[in-house]
């Protein structure tokens, strides 16, 4: 049997779509690209949603993508099989939380919360904050903080005002909770190695940043003021009248 060699080539971001209006690829002259889609059979996959392991609605990712390609089958996504315990009601019953969070009450020390607080369910997803929340108020935690990280690159760009107000209610609503500080993505979530830029949010986690504000909207606003989309708004503390986080 001849063997002929074969190419897997993945074009990022590419897809289809009938219609001309705001559609880059369909506009754009691509010979070569045309001349195999014509001359040789095609057909297409779905890249969103239950088709790649993700919840009904949400759209797919790079990572999401080569790990569905990679494996020649559906693999069920981090963001889903979060989404299926805490449905469930087992994320409420997850041992390793529960010890963690008993420790902590029983040396009375504080719980810190951080990641990315968005719905853009690439990396994480807001209601993960709000079950973990629940389960902290379950297993009796008096001092909960939050460190916000703002999105802004797989949510729109000056979105962070309608989560961070979602996030205030929803600890009043509760009872337990303070947000601690907020920082975008571009210093908490750096990926290459540039500790100028982490170096930023990891003093306003430990030690508290340089810039402080009363209150976590009007630190959104402020960033704003200094032209910082949400994921660009230099890490900042939230102190009280005296000082204190």
């Amino acid at each position: 049997m001849l063997k002929k060699p074969v190419l897997l080539i993945i074009l990022d971001g590419f897809g289809h779509r009938e219609d001309d209006d705001h559609n880059a690829i369909k506009n754009a002259k691509m010979p070569h690209w045309n001349g195999l889609w014509n001359k040789y059979a095609h057909s297409f996959i779905n890249a969103s949603e239950e088709f790649v392991g993700l919840p009904q609605g949400q759209m797919g990712n790079s990572e999401v993508g080569h790990l569905n390609i990679g494996a020649g089958r559906i693999i069920q996504q981090d963001l889903e099989r979060i989404n299926s315990s805490i449905a469930s009601g087992d994320f409420f019953k997850n041992a390793s939380l529960i010890n963690a969070f008993k420790s902590i009450k029983d040396n009375g020390k504080a719980l810190h919360l951080l990641g990315l607080f968005s719905d853009g369910g690439v990396h994480s997803h807001l209601d993960h904050f709000y079950a973990m929340l629940k389960l902290a108020k379950q297993c009796d935690l008096k001092n909960v903080y939050i460190h916000a990280f703002l999105d802004g690159r797989d949510t729109p760009p000056k979105s962070a005002l309608q989560y961070i107000e979602q996030l205030k209610s929803h600890l009043k609503e509760i009872g337990i909770g303070k947000i601690a500080s907020i920082s975008g993505r571009y210093y908490a979530m750096d990926r290459d190695k540039r500790w100028p830029r982490i170096e930023l949010a990891y003093n306003a986690l430990t030690m508290g940043s340089s810039i402080h504000v009363t209150d976590p909207i009007d630190a959104i606003h402020k960033g704003y003021q200094r032209d910082e989309t949400d994921e660009f708004i230099k890490p900042t503390s939230i102190l009280d009248e005296n000082q204190k986080a």
